[in-house]
């Protein structure tokens, strides 16, 4: 394995205001991955240009608080570099926003999901036929549950995509998307955030911002079995282990091409 590109899909006001998309990957990939070398650019400061991805590996697009979703006019920068990655042939990772902007991308669309924010965790996750069969949710079983946070969901796939995933909340929790030279894995969760780091989100100044309820059971899962069981799931299944499942697989990928 060379180099992981990280696209952080927030803005570098909101970067500089302690809001990294980035982090989560940076810290999951050093116990993961250690062996990988790791570069990060933000497409809202930086044009898209192929030269960028000599030496890459595979690309990363990071989740986002940013207050638009991924078909809008702002979110331009992003599909820009989505298309060239793409075009490049570049195995893709995408968390939350980065799922969507591979939906809007491919031809699928996004929006508000009806039933609100997905906030904590998503709960009761089921696999498809084709997600239990697929190398991405390897190790997985129904019923699972994983950090999560957002507003918008994918609600139509692009086509020649594969569900892989859905919950009560958002039917389209994970989609694979691999055909014409293009192999795109994405999770609506965040299998690269720990609890606490949705809480930091909660606490922030953005849009999940009145959900700061949460955010002390959030900081506390990890190691109080009772603040994990008011989000709906257990210490174990929040673990690194348990919940960076699909990022580990999906860095096993990149590791046998």
């Amino acid at each position: 394995m060379a180099t992981i590109l990280i696209l952080e899909s927030n803005t570098p006001d909101m970067v500089a205001n302690g809001q990294a998309a980035s982090g989560g990957f940076v810290q999951s990939f050093a116990a993961l991955a250690p062996e990988a070398g790791v570069k990060i650019l933000n497409p809202y400061a930086r044009a898209f240009s192929a030269k960028e991805l000599e030496g890459v590996t595979g690309v990363v697009f990071t989740g986002a608080g940013v207050a638009w979703s991924t078909d809008a006019a702002e979110a331009a920068p992003l599909r820009r570099w989505m298309e060239g990655v793409l075009k490049a042939g570049l195995p893709v990772w995408g968390s939350c926003n980065g799922m969507q902007l591979a939906a809007v991308v491919l031809g699928g669309a996004v929006g508000a999901s009806p039933n609100g924010f997905e906030v904590g965790v998503a709960r009761k996750v089921q696999l498809t036929e084709a997600g239990a069969a697929h190398a991405m949710l390897a190790g997985r079983r129904n019923g699972f549950a994983v950090p999560c946070i957002h507003r918008d969901e994918v609600q139509r796939l692009p086509k020649g995509a594969e569900l892989l995933a859905g919950n009560a909340h958002s039917p389209v929790q994970a989609f694979v998307y691999e055909q014409g030279g293009a192999r795109v894995w994405a999770t609506q969760y965040h299998p690269e955030l720990a609890a606490a780091g949705i809480a930091a989100y909660l606490r922030s100044k953005g849009i999940f911002s009145l959900h700061q309820a949460l955010a002390e059971d959030l900081e506390q899962a990890e190691t109080c079995e009772d603040s994990a069981a008011r989000l709906g799931t257990s210490r174990q299944a929040l673990s690194l282990q348990a919940r960076s499942t699909e990022l580990a697989n999906w860095l096993q990928m990149l590791r046998q091409d």
